[in-house]
């Protein structure tokens, strides 16, 4: 029968309080800045811009083109069109070959800037005990792998897209609001006998077409921020029910859930689809705007320098240059509008990547109310726990003594009622629930080594997942022999196989091979929670012998049910739960901290 979960397992997630854009932004700048690839963003982005000079000096030089190509079609003067045509050609092949280099610069800064950011996660992430404490932070923990890999990916996408994008708009901007300035100077309007000449009319003309175009976008597009955040959210709750059906079918289908679980993805599947269905509405919505404006753009030129052209003042190939000339300054200042959604959408995987890397940072730091355990090191060599309370939102586990000393080669057995806080006191003695009071002393110089009740093997050949740490054994010998004395002696000619072990090997088998592997690395302390009390009885016989042969002077700890040979474990000692001591309160954060942690860090699994 699966074991009760604590009176500490119900979830209390912190008060949180939403991160800034410029929080945002300043999180996301720290970890460019420390990257490994930053002088490869620095050199590309230099290539890039360089790039984009040159390719609006090739757009300005085309406008002026325009004027004495169109006046040859106007005159029909061959010889003329004939060597304007060759003009074009050459202006043409530049910028043919200025735009295949920036899009290879474009999709370099795409892939560096994802290696560093996600580089940068990762590190964050695993830091030690910090993807612990942030499983447990509440939402700004959950899904960590969609934030580092999808959501990074596709904020290095925007932020790429969207940044040469205005980079681009506000060289040919710069390029060409000089260029229409001259050319409406000398526009002069005539009404009724009455001339009026307006300085850079079309200048004019195209930031207030532009401006009113803007702001009516933004107006109808800003509510995507939130809705593809949202949606994000969503993504993410439906992917981890997926992974979570795949990793217990087994469980599913002895237990005939199959119905349960596709109710489950159902109702995750339609949170997505309705979250979908709110962006879908206001992207027509936006499109209504857009759209219109894409239209009236077409003519929007001509019909501004139409009076002038009528009048006489300008030939058809200066008309033809002006329009050239308003459209490269429009589309400059309509960036704004044809990226609205790609804005709203950059934006809210900023917040949720910036977010989590808040998070990242600030999960180590606790409000300076909440007490913290302090440890420190013996120079005698010996594991000490003074008055030690370990704080959850229950109250307080400890042990019945206030005063232990474990000195080395000691074998304990530590015991507790359910829902005592075993668990709990294993992660304090860890440092991953540093919550409470009083003092652990650790043995100095000594790594002790933990055992918890679900064992990890990295990815790899059984030879890695034995010895991680590279100090392998003399030869095959030693790791047949300690696979032997466990009951896995199958396994010996399977040590330079890569494989997923957690799935080959049944739960008991798994556990034998934690022990195996603790046996390899000859750890001075072992402190267990909870590993032995699973096994079946010739099991536990032969993991406590090849301890006993193995680990002679090894001090070992083991918390758990008492239910083990008495003789391997002389010394007995007692968890208790002290209901009447003050609980951990939730504090107000901001977004992505743990302080203090929620419930959830002391959940059971079942």
């Amino acid at each position: 029968m699966a074991d009760q979960p604590d009176k500490s397992a119900t979830a209390q997630p912190a008060t949180v309080e939403a991160s800034s854009l410029r929080d945002q932004v300043a999180t996301i700048k720290r970890a460019l800045v420390g990257s490994p690839v930053r002088k490869w963003l620095v050199w590309t982005s230099v290539g890039i811009m360089a790039v984009i000079v040159a390719t609006s000096i090739g757009q300005v030089l085309l406008n002026r083109w325009n004027q004495p190509f169109y006046d040859a079609l106007a005159r029909r003067d061959m010889a003329a069109f004939l060597h304007q045509l060759m003009i074009f050609a050459v202006i043409a092949g530049t910028l043919l070959l200025l735009n295949i280099a920036q899009t290879w610069l474009n999709q370099m800064i795409r892939l560096k800037l994802r290696e560093a950011l996600t580089l940068d996660l990762i590190d964050q992430w695993m830091r030690p005990a910090r993807a612990f404490r942030l499983a447990n932070a509440g939402a700004i923990g959950v899904n960590p792998d969609q934030r580092m890999q999808q959501d990074a990916a596709h904020l290095s996408d925007l932020s790429t897209d969207l940044g040469v994008g205005l980079l681009q708009s506000f060289i040919l901007l710069v390029s060409f609001v000089g260029v229409l300035w001259q050319l409406s100077s000398g526009f002069v309007f005539h009404i009724n006998g009455w001339s009026l000449a307006i300085p850079g009319y079309m200048v004019w003309a195209a930031f207030l077409y532009a401006g009113i175009a803007s702001w009516l976008s933004w107006l109808v597009g800003r509510p995507l921020i939130r809705l593809n955040s949202d949606r994000y959210t969503r993504e993410a709750e439906l992917r981890s029910s997926m992974v979570r059906v795949n990793e217990n079918v087994d469980a599913i289908a002895l237990y005939h859930g199959e119905a349960h679980a596709k109710r489950r993805l159902e109702i995750d599947l339609g949170t997505v689809l309705g979250a979908m269905r709110n962006i879908y509405k206001a992207q027509i919505n936006l499109s209504w705007v857009t759209d219109t404006y894409g239209w009236i753009t077409v003519v929007a030129p001509i019909l501004v320098a139409s009076p002038v052209y009528f009048s006489g003042d300008i030939s058809f190939g200066g008309l033809m240059m002006a329009v050239g000339a308003f459209n490269q300054v429009h589309s400059s200042l309509r960036w704004f509008i044809n990226n609205i959604g790609g804005i709203a959408d950059w934006r809210a995987t900023l917040m949720r990547v910036a977010d989590f890397r808040i998070a990242l940072d600030e999960t180590d730091v606790l409000h300076d109310k909440e007490k913290r355990i302090e440890f420190g090191d013996n120079a005698n060599g010996s594991l000490t726990f003074e008055k030690l309370q370990v704080a959850s939102p229950e109250g307080c586990t400890k042990l019945s003594d206030s005063h232990v000393e474990i000195h080395p080669g000691e074998r304990v057995m530590i015991t507790g009622d359910p829902g005592a806080g075993k668990t709990l006191f294993f992660r304090a003695i860890a440092g991953l629930w540093p919550w409470g009071s009083g003092r652990i002393g650790l043995p100095a110089g000594e790594t002790p080594i933990f055992v918890p009740r679900v064992p990890y093997f990295p990815a790899g050949t059984l030879r890695e997942v034995l010895h991680p740490n590279g100090s392998a054994p003399a030869g095959d010998a030693d790791f047949g022999a300690v696979l032997a004395e466990v009951g896995l002696e199958r396994l010996s000619s399977s040590l330079d196989r890569s494989a997923r072990w957690e799935r080959e090997l049944n739960d008991d088998e798994q556990r034998s091979l934690a022990f195996a592997r603790l046996a390899l690395r000859q750890p001075k302390w072992v402190i267990i929670d909870e590993a032995m009390d699973a096994f079946d009885g010739p099991s536990l016989r032969r993991v406590l012998s090849m301890l006993e042969k193995r680990l002679p002077e090894t001090a070992i700890l083991n918390i758990g049910r008492g239910l083990h040979n008495g003789h391997f474990f002389p010394r007995a000692l007692n968890i208790v739960k002290d209901t009447g001591a003050a609980p951990l309160k939730p504090a107000r954060v901001r977004t992505g901290a743990i302080d203090p942690p929620p419930k959830a860090a002391v959940r059971r699994k079942k």
